[in-house]
C-alpha cells in the first residue's frame, strides 16, 4: 500500500509553515525526509497521519485514494522520538499494538516475539520496560510498530538522543527489519548517514518546501542548489571569483586539504616557472607539484588567510578567510601554520560538485 498527499498546506498564525503539492511513497519503499530543525519534517509526518490540526485543504492518499482518520488508524503505525511504553514487560509492550487491534494476548505475544529478535532484544522479553535504556526502549517501540504489520510506517527521528554506538547498531538492525517488511516507510531525519543507510529515495525539506527529491544516492551526491548543498554537508563553497569556474563549486570540508609549506604550482595555461600557490595572482583549476616526492592531484586551489585552528578530537577544523568568504577544512594531519598566516586550500576536482544558484 502506498501513502501520499496532495495539496498539503499547514499554516500557523497566518504563516505557511508547510506546502507540499504532491508526494507518494510506494509499497515496500523507504523515503527519508531530510531537513534541518524547524523545516517542517515532523509536521509533514503528523499531517500524513491526519494528526496535524493546522493542515488545510490536504488530501492524504492510500493507494492513490483519499482517506480519513478511520482508514489511517488501521493502516498506519508510528514511532516517535521519545517512545511511550506501558508499565509492563518488553514483550507485552511489543504486543501492545496488536492487542489494541483486538488480537488475543497469547497470539499477540507470539507474533511480536520475532520482531524483538530481529531488533536484537529478544533476551529482554521478560524485563520490565521501565528498566530499559533509551536505545532499548526505542527498539521496543519499533518492534511494536512492525509487529502489527501495518501497511505504512512513520518514523520520526527514531535515533534521536542515542549514543553513537547504540545508534549505529540500531540503524543496522532496523535495516534488516525493514528488509523483511513490505510497508511504505517515511523516515524523518536530519542526518544524511541515516538516509543513506535506510532510504531508497530522499526528499530535502527546507523552510516547509520539498527542494529536491530523488534516489538517495543521487540526492546526497548532487545537491540542487547552494542551500541543499549545505544541508548535505557540502559546506565549503568556492565561488567563480575564487576558482575561475563558470559556476559555484561546493565540497565537503573533509575532502579539502591545506597545502603544505613549500609546495610549488605549475600553471598549465602558461610557460612561466613554478611559483608558490599563495603567490598566485589568480587562483584557478591547476595542477600542483611539489619539490618533495609526493604529488598533489589536479584540483582547485584557493589562497587565503588562516583564521583559526580548532581541534575536534580525531580531526582538526581549519577556517580560512578568502576574498570571497570563509572556507573550512577538516584534516587529520598536523597543522603547522598559525592564525594570520597566508595559506592555500586545495580540493580534488572529483570531490567538487557544480552547484548553480537557485532559480
Amino acid at each position: 500500500m502506498s501513502i501520499g498527499c496532495r495539496g498539503l498546506h499547514v499554516t500557523d498564525r497566518g504563516r505557511e509553515v508547510l506546502a507540499v503539492g504532491s508526494l507518494e511513497v510506494a509499497d515496500g519503499e523507504t523515503l527519508a525526509v531530510l531537513g534541518p530543525n524547524g523545516a517542517g519534517k515532523s509536521t509533514l509526518l503528523r499531517a500524513l497521519a491526519h494528526l496535524e490540526p493546522r493542515a488545510a485543504r490536504a488530501e492524504v492518499l492510500l493507494d492513490g485514494e483519499p482517506v480519513g482518520p478511520a482508514q489511517l488508524r488501521t493502516a498506519v503505525a508510528a514511532v516517535l522520538q521519545r517512545p511511550v511504553l506501558q508499565r509492563a514487560s518488553v514483550l507485552d509492550n511489543a504486543a501492545a499494538g496488536l492487542r489494541l487491534r483486538g488480537t488475543p494476548r497469547a497470539r499477540a505475544r507470539r507474533l511480536a516475539r520475532p520482531w524483538l529478535d530481529a531488533l536484537g532484544i529478544a533476551h529482554l522479553a521478560d524485563r520490565h520496560a521501565r528498566t530499559l535504556s533509551g536505545g532499548e526502549a526505542q527498539r521496543v517501540a519499533i518492534a511494536r510498530a512492525l509487529a502489527v504489520e501495518s501497511r505504512v510506517l512513520l518514523l520520526d527521528e527514531p535515533f534521536a538522543g542515542l549514543d553513537a554506538t547504540t545508534r549505529a547498531d540500531l540503524i543496522a538492525d532496523l535495516r534488516t527489519a525493514l528488509d523483511r517488511s513490505t510497508a511504505a516507510v517515511v523516515l524523518v531525519t536530519h542526518d544524511r548517514d541515516e538516509a543513506a543507510a535506510l532510504a531508497h529515495r530522499t526528499a530535502l525539506l527546507l523552510r516547509g518546501r520539498i527542494r529536491q527529491l530523488g534516489s538517495t544516492a543521487h540526492v546526497l551526491d548532487s545537491p540542487a542548489d547552494p542551500e541543499c548543498a549545505r544541508l548535505l554537508g557540502y559546506t565549503t563553497h568556492l565561488p567563480p571569483e575564487l576558482t575561475g569556474h563558470a559556476v559555484l563549486l561546493v565540497a565537503r570540508p573533509e575532502r579539502c586539504r591545506l597545502l603544505p609549506p613549500g609546495v610549488a604550482v605549475t600553471d598549465p595555461a602558461t610557460t612561466r616557472p613554478p611559483r608558490t600557490p599563495c603567490e598566485a595572482a589568480a587562483p584557478r583549476r591547476i595542477e600542483c607539484g611539489a619539490a618533495a616526492p609526493r604529488q598533489i592531484s589536479p584540483g582547485v586551489i584557493v589562497a587565503g588567510t588562516l583564521r583559526r585552528v580548532v581541534p575536534l578530537g580525531g580531526t582538526t577544523r581549519v577556517d580560512v578567510d578568502t576574498a570571497a568568504g570563509p572556507v573550512a577544512v577538516l584534516t587529520t594531519t598536523e597543522v603547522t601554520s598559525a592564525p594570520g598566516q597566508p595559506v592555500c586550500v586545495t580540493v580534488d576536482t572529483s570531490d567538487t560538485r557544480e552547484c548553480p544558484p537557485r532559480d
